[in-house]
């Protein structure tokens, strides 16, 4: 497994798979610039097939805080580490802040609580024509 921080040589043919269950998921490209676009993120590839199999990404003001939106390992893939391997790299990423947010389900808490995290309450806005990204 190899995970990286920068994204130069990855293509949107390596990221099909993700958004598993989605209504309106968007497709590779738009998943490669939701990768360039973010402040931070780490991606774990299978060297085996040279194929992105999770990621995590952060959005941040660089300076106090920064949220996690997304976290996705391939099914095929999960319950081998990766996933948590992802959170930890990306919070070292972030380490300098005061604070890091994510929203999750309930079901997900006792996951995150595994890296220190407390649970909070929270307010979203999901506009689900605009899921696919496009």
């Amino acid at each position: 497994m190899l995970y990286k921080t920068a994204i130069n040589d990855i293509s949107a043919d390596m990221l099909e798979g993700f958004f598993v269950g989605w209504l309106n998921p968007p497709n590779p490209e738009i998943h490669l610039k939701l990768l360039k676009n973010s402040d931070k993120f780490v991606i774990a590839i299978d060297e085996q097939t040279n194929k992105v199999i999770g990621f995590i990404t952060a959005i941040s003001d660089g300076v106090l805080s920064a949220y996690i939106p997304f976290l996705e390992v391939l099914p095929e893939y999960q319950n081998k580490g990766i996933g948590k391997e992802l959170v930890k790299r990306i919070l070292k990423e972030l380490e300098n802040l005061y604070m890091i947010d994510l929203t999750c389900d309930e079901n997900l808490q006792p996951y995150y609580e595994e890296f220190g995290m407390i649970k909070s309450t929270g307010m979203i806005v999901r506009n689900y024509k605009m899921q696919s990204g496009q």
